[in-house]
């Protein structure tokens, strides 16, 4: 199975540490971010990983290489300098992924996981690994099924961690879920994965994990100053 990781943000809230350094290769412990999950792929037996970048994309090949120090083989798809979104991202990284599922993992977070142990029911477009709603009641409902819902509601409230399985045909038609326009750009096209992964679950097409381990939004200051505390590393920039 490849994977991909979705590097390609801004990093607005990271401000100014994000004005010279893309979000996903601040230091966290001995490690950058992503390389975290470089090596953690790599245990779980993927071989090929493709990048998504946008901004300072240059410093990712400058940093990463072409993988082989890792053990994998990276490929870059780069979106130009404003980016496609999360969705968008990923349509326009399909011809680099292939026709089989992928594991899609967010550039931005830090988790303990077996990425080996998730896998893509028969039938479904997607699989995300969900975790605690870190405030409020959630952005998802996950029944006793394991199915996922477009909302909390009379189900449990989740937050999807950053971390799932996809499978391409999740983005046949995908214009469909965007009845009101949210889409960006024309050739690419740029759109947010949310609203793509709701359209798939009104069809019953999402399941999901729940992560109870550890797991780090560190896309804002204070979460990422106590993840670089937990990990020892003083200067997250460094």
């Amino acid at each position: 199975m490849k994977a991909m990781i979705l590097a390609a943000g801004r990093g607005q809230r990271l401000r100014p540490l994000t004005d010279t350094c893309p979000k996903p290769l601040l230091q966290a412990g001995s490690d950058r971010l992503i390389e975290s999950h470089l090596h953690a792929l790599r245990r779980a037996g993927v071989r090929e990983v493709v990048i998504n970048t946008a901004w300072l994309a240059e410093q990712f090949p400058a940093a990463l290489g072409d993988g082989s120090d890792y053990g994998l083989a990276i490929t870059y798809s780069w979106e130009g300098g404003a980016g496609l979104e999360t969705g968008g991202g990923i349509l326009n990284a399909l011809p680099l992924l292939g026709n089989a599922p992928f594991l899609l993992v967010n550039g931005d977070i830090h988790l303990e996981l077996d990425f080996s142990t998730l896998f893509l029911p028969d039938g479904d477009l997607a699989h995300l690994l969900v975790v605690d709603p870190p405030e409020g009641e959630g952005d998802f409902g996950l029944d006793e099924r394991g199915r996922i819902h477009p909302a909390p509601g009379a189900h449990v409230g989740v937050t999807y961690s950053g971390v799932g399985i996809l499978h391409p045909a999740l983005f046949a038609g995908w214009r469909a879920a965007f009845p009101h326009g949210e889409v960006f750009g024309v050739a690419p096209p740029g759109f947010r994965l949310a609203p793509l992964l709701r359209h798939a679950m009104r069809r019953n097409a999402v399941s999901a994990t729940r992560h109870r381990g550890p797991w780090t939004d560190a896309g804002t200051p204070e979460s990422l100053a106590a993840l670089q505390r937990r990990s020892g590393s003083a200067d997250p920039a460094d």
